[in-house]
């Protein structure tokens, strides 16, 4: 009996955490996928130091959360940047926001319009369509804005060529309906938008998702053995722990 009950014990005091990730094969290709429950975990973006230097690379994060006695338990690149690590487009963080929303067309995977915004708020995340965002004016907590968004209400991008020769690592996430769920997705091959955006429409069935950014895309999952690393990346987003 005593046995049993310092078995139960133990199985009480194992967390049970509200983030997870695996392995998967979708319609001939490979991603890591990462499922986050925002109302459970703490969903977080991170741009600059103290200092207002560019952290620029996961270990630089964890660094920074462990004066807060805290640690990384995830975390994955947010969005397109500029030279400088500077966003590209809407970002907010703790509240304070960084740069304006960009909602008009313009060059490159960003200005593919329509393009969207990831909003974190208490306890939900969701991605809205850049002017679907403008007009509702969400108070997030943090925001990252990217492009293109790859699933528009329950359709993937107009722009999206089922023949495409374009392939590169990428990743992006989408959120549920009702906020509950934000999940994260990275190519573990070379993959189309069509494909990538057919894993969130097809697969993960989210009715939004969002495209972070190709080539340099890069993971942060223990979970699975993942800790990416090169060059020096713009925005972050991470769940947060009490560190051990």
């Amino acid at each position: 009996m005593m046995r049993w009950a310092a078995l139960a014990m133990l199985a009480w005091a194992v967390p049970a955490w509200a983030v997870t990730c695996e392995n998967i094969q979708y319609d001939g290709n490979r991603y890591t996928i990462c499922t986050v429950d925002p109302a459970q975990e703490e969903l977080r973006l991170f741009l600059y130091d103290d200092n207002d230097a560019p952290l620029g690379q996961f270990s630089a994060v964890d660094r920074t959360l462990a004066d807060e006695g805290k640690a990384l338990r995830f975390a994955m690149n947010a969005g397109m940047y500029h030279d400088d690590r500077a966003p590209v487009g809407h970002y907010v963080e703790d509240g304070e926001e960084i740069m304006r929303v960009i909602s008009n067309p313009g060059p490159g995977n960003f200005g593919l319009l329509p393009n969207g915004i990831l909003c974190l708020r208490a306890g939900r995340a969701d991605v809205f369509e850049t002017l679907d965002y403008v007009d509702q004016a969400p108070d997030c907590t943090h925001a990252t804005q990217s492009g293109p968004m790859l699933v528009i209400d329950g359709d993937l991008h107009p722009r999206f060529l089922t023949d495409s020769t374009s392939r590169f690592i990428r990743n992006g996430v989408g959120t549920t309906k009702d906020g509950s769920k934000a999940i994260f997705a990275i190519s573990n091959n070379a993959v189309t938008f069509h494909e990538f955006g057919s894993l969130f429409r097809d697969h993960l069935q989210l009715p939004n998702a969002l495209f972070f950014d190709g080539n340099i895309s890069r993971l942060y999952a223990p979970d699975v053995n993942r800790d990416d690393f090169g060059f020096a990346l713009g925005p972050i987003i991470g769940v947060v722990e009490t560190a051990d």
